[in-house]
């Protein structure tokens, strides 16, 4: 079982590993795929910074077969306080903690059994909050619109294929992005420069 668990984080977080950034077509999505007599299917969302960190990752994990289990898997950067964990509110409502399972040096991963009203509160929530706090105890805030949570948890998964595509445009997006990041970074040293 754990074997199975550790298989669905790595789906979970596959996207996060390509850097995946809020931008065209992204949003909540489902991969599904075969793990060992399991059928493993994770309805997820990840949201990165413009340099790849990742920000929040949200991964709804649903397995069924020879185990069948629901887990709702929160990542977040490491240097987290311990323990407060994640805080997830739905549309400003009562807060619920997630605490951490495990910290890792480049996240740390909250876990809980995923239940009918998590997923009824997603479906018919506005927008998800979660809050880590920082090693210097700093809240960090995140807000995860919940629109089109409900097409993906309840539609197809999306196709391996049309998953790499979508993670290789975003990568050249960022890639842009952080080429104009430099163009402009150099023409302030210019200016500065010039002033001088």
């Amino acid at each position: 079982m754990a074997a199975v668990f550790a298989g669905a984080a790595a789906i979970s977080l596959s996207g996060a590993a390509h850097a995946q950034s809020p931008g065209p077509g992204q949003g909540w999505f489902k991969v599904c795929t075969k793990q060992e007599d399991n059928d493993v299917c994770v309805v997820q969302n990840i949201v990165s910074a413009p340099t790849g960190q990742l920000v929040t990752a949200v991964g709804l994990i649903l397995v069924e077969g020879k185990v069948n289990s629901k887990i709702l898997q929160v990542s977040v950067p490491s240097a987290r306080a311990i323990p407060p964990g994640v805080t997830l509110k739905i549309d400003g409502g009562k807060a619920q903690t997630l605490p951490f399972s495990v910290c890792m040096p480049d996240k740390c991963v909250s876990q809980v059994p995923l239940t009918d009203a998590i997923i009824s509160s997603f479906k018919r929530g506005g927008e998800a909050e979660f809050t880590s706090v920082n090693y210097q105890r700093a809240p960090n805030p995140i807000a995860i619109s919940l629109k089109g949570f409900t097409d993906a948890f309840d539609g197809e998964p999306v196709a391996q294929s049309e998953l790499q595509e979508r993670q290789r445009l975003l990568q050249e997006e960022m890639q842009r992005k952080a080429q104009a990041a430099r163009e402009k970074l150099e023409e302030a040293q210019n200016k500065a420069k010039e002033a001088n």
